[in-house]
């Protein structure tokens, strides 16, 4: 195996045994395959132009299997081998009469390939030239991003078939060795455009389906009854949990990135929908302990049992899958039963209590914009003097405990903007407010890091403001998994510059590719807290 694609990559090089995220051989090289017949089945429907009443099947599956390799979302390779199957399975169907196809379209594993073939044949380090490697690869955790968000939409019956047909042309176009280092970056920002397009659909679907986030204060304290608790980002599996669990004396919590799930209107009515239970993600082997009831996987962030504790009470959905936990499929309209785990439910003692008190958040872009004379006041008389975005992910190493440390340096003019699990690492440190305006606003999901921009966008228009560069925000990112890869190449082709990502710059990034990113965009790697403060928020 060898593996780069996240933030904790062993040695910031590359896996080559066994993941630091608990993946192990097996599924990194099963993952690899499934990559690289997803590229010939891209080329197979890229060549046949009208897919008719399969078209929606093709461009599901294509996003599927990228949604399924981010990272901490599938451990299982009968599951993985499934998704192979199937896609050898459509590829085969929608290819009768074509020839002369290009190699991976042609590809069947089921004709019989080796396992050190297939690594030397279709995994990352195939592609020999460093820098080609390297934005291929940028270009490949994109469409990963992308995938996630554009599923995400779909399910909530929204489609941008734009952006399903570029995912297709784009992982096409990186088994093309006729592209040269700087068609690859026209292509990397041009994933960054659709990466927005994908954000601005699901953002539609969440908010026409859910109403708009509101500000909302959420417990952190438990209750006595038994609980479920609902962790990973698909508002669809929350909304049919919480159907299905009124009245039967079983509360709902939220964990790590699903705690933004409290801010929705529509999920207010349900009396049962209690709070937030626990951090971010990497905290879960102590978290769904103490918790004693059943855990639902919505999406990708598990993180493999350290033992047999609570793996009898862990439930998959979607994308998601871990060997031992139970499985929750669809029927064939879209429906989930979740009669199991409710039932399990009941039989479990109540959570915990592991904290106290309560958070506040909801403040995505419709919210903001409702603050909007608020907060142009406050930066017209200088009470605020800058905004940092700090979205983005968290993760166990020791060296994020710099995002902690550099909130708590900011001076008291500021105000952070953020989405996604790093917020966790500042959310409850009670930073107070300027003029009624928390200093930390919450807008959600990494999932919703769309309102960030917008937000930007929207500053830039009332200021009048030619380059939205000009604007009093700076950005400071906390990078882990492949949507953060995708919020910063949309952010790219926004034309933000002077991003500084953390807490270190990407392995699959070659020297050349930095360069290229500097003298283009300027971003630049963490330096101290103390540096970064003078840097990004003084100078």
């Amino acid at each position: 195996m060898f593996c780069f694609q996240c933030q904790e990559t062993a040695g910031n090089k590359g896996c080559t045994v066994k993941g630091v995220c608990g993946k192990t051989k097996d599924v990194a090289d099963l993952q690899d395959l499934l990559i690289y017949v997803t590229k010939g089945l891209a080329q197979v429907a890229n060549r046949k132009g009208d897919l008719g009443d399969k078209k929606e099947a093709v461009q599901d599956r294509i996003a599927d299997n990228l949604f399924t390799t981010i990272t901490n979302a599938n451990f299982n390779p009968k599951t993985v081998e499934d998704y192979i199957v199937k896609t050898l399975d459509m590829k085969k169907e929608l290819a009768q009469g074509m020839s002369d196809l290009p190699a991976e379209a042609a590809f069947d594993v089921r004709e019989g390939l080796t396992e050190a073939a297939k690594a030397d044949a279709i995994g990352v380090l195939a592609t020999k030239d460093e820098d080609i490697r390297s934005l291929r690869e940028l270009i490949t955790y994109g469409l990963k991003g992308t995938a996630a968000y554009t599923r995400h939409a779909n399910v909530l019956g929204f489609r941008n078939d734009e952006v399903h047909a570029f995912m297709a042309e784009a992982l096409e176009k990186i088994t093309d060795d006729s592209l040269s280092v700087d068609d690859l970056v026209a292509l990397t920002l041009k994933t960054g455009e659709n990466g927005v397009k994908a954000m601005a659909l699901l953002d539609e679907a969440n908010t026409t389906k859910y109403g708009h986030p509101e500000i909302t204060e959420v417990s952190l304290e438990p209750r006595n009854n038994p609980g479920i608790l609902i962790s990973g980002h698909d508002l669809k599996d929350m909304e049919a949990l919480l159907e299905q669990t009124k009245g039967t004396g079983v509360d709902v919590y939220t964990h790590s990135e699903m705690l933004p799930a409290n801010y929705y209107p529509a999920f207010k009515k349900y009396d049962h929908f209690v709070g937030n239970y626990g951090g971010s993600w990497w905290h879960q082997k102590e978290e769904f302990a103490s918790f004693n009831g059943p855990i639902l996987m919505t999406t990708n962030c598990i993180v493999p049992p350290k033992d047999d504790s609570y793996l009898d009470r862990l439930y998959t959905t979607g994308v998601a899958s871990y060997p031992g936990a139970k499985f929750i499929d669809e029927d064939e309209k879209g429906h989930k039963d979740f009669s199991g785990i409710i039932e399990q439910a009941k039989g479990c003692k109540a959570p915990e209590k592991i904290e106290e008190g309560t958070l506040v958040g909801g403040f995505a872009h419709n919210q903001v914009f409702a603050l909007a004379d608020k907060v142009v006041d406050a930066v017209k008389s200088g009470a605020i003097k800058k905004f940092v975005v700090m979205g983005g992910c968290d993760g166990r190493q020791r060296d994020r405990n710099y995002y902690e440390e550099f909130a708590k340096a900011l001076p008291e003019d500021t105000v952070i903007l953020t989405a996604g699990c790093a917020k966790y690492r500042y959310n409850k440190l009670h930073m107070g407010d300027i003029g009624g305006i928390p200093r930390v606003l919450d807008a959600g999901q990494c999932n919703d890091s769309y309102s960030l921009a917008v937000i930007a966008m929207k500053l830039q228009e009332i200021f009048g403001l030619a380059d939205i560069n000009e604007l009093p925000i700076v950005y400071n990112i906390a990078w882990y998994e492949q949507k953060a890869v995708i919020v910063l190449l949309a952010l790219l082709s926004l034309g933000v510059k002077n991003i500084h990502l953390g807490p270190t710059l990407p392995a699959f990034l070659s020297d050349n590719v930095v360069k290229v990113l500097v003298e283009n965009f300027n971003i630049a790697p963490n330096g101290t807290v103390e540096e970064d403060i003078q840097n990004l928020i003084l100078s």
